[in-house]
């Protein structure tokens, strides 16, 4: 423990990706334009820098594993299909999807303060 009373354990700094279609949540993951990655702190609820990429042109499976070469901890989307969620989570991604377009801060935000609400899948491949 750190003079705080924290163990200092680094698995409190994390990555959020959010896919972006217009400059809000992309409502098919794979149709996105790009991405915003946010590092945050889990423990303080706080977001830190941000950034927008563009990924490499989409093909199955490609996306999970770039992602997670990038560092990421948590994908938020609207919709994913089965095959994606199982290779984001193979590689150590926590997914959380069906959630509604919007503002991708906001959005980062809500997952941090525990009030992110995911409804239904809007993808079903």
């Amino acid at each position: 423990m750190d003079e705080n009373g924290t163990s200092g354990d680094s698995t409190l700094e994390i990555k959020i990706a959010i896919p972006l279609a217009g400059g809000l949540l992309a409502e098919h993951f794979g149709h996105c334009d790009e991405f915003v990655v946010f590092g945050a702190d889990r423990e303080q609820r706080k977001l830190n820098a941000n950034s927008r990429i563009t990924p490499p042109q989409h093909e199955p499976g490609l996306l999970p594993r770039w992602l997670g070469e990038l560092g990421v901890n948590v994908v938020i989307a609207g919709g994913l299909g089965r095959r994606a969620r199982t290779a984001f989570e193979s590689n150590g991604i926590e997914v959380v999807a069906g959630v509604a377009a919007g503002d991708p801060t906001e959005i980062a935000q809500s997952f941090l303060d525990g009030t992110l609400e995911a409804g239904r899948n809007l993808c079903d491949h």
